[in-house]
């Protein structure tokens, strides 16, 4: 799988983990140089709170592009290190 924006990949893997239809990425998989921290949060009543990043490729930055659980709930502790983008930039 791959996260692309604006034709650039961010991240890509083989092990993405799959949860209500998101990739989640394995934080090593992510080019981090496009990300930057976002002040979003939202909470899952059953993965716990989220946070994001805006993504900034050749000049466009897409707000809130990615999320990621830093302290998952139990239910979802597979996710943790794992960095999710909405489902228009993943291919595979």
């Amino acid at each position: 799988m791959k996260a692309v924006i604006n034709g650039v990949i961010i991240a890509e893997s083989d092990q993405t983990v799959i949860i209500e239809g998101n990739h989640y990425f394995p934080e090593q998989a992510v080019n981090r140089k496009y990300l930057s921290p976002s002040d979003t949060r939202t909470l899952c009543p059953w993965k716990g709170r989220a946070r994001y990043y805006h993504a900034t490729v050749e000049g466009h930055t897409i707000t809130d592009a990615a999320w990621y659980y830093p302290e998952p709930r139990r239910k979802a502790s597979h996710i943790k290190d794992h960095i999710a983008f909405w489902p228009k930039y993943v291919l595979e």
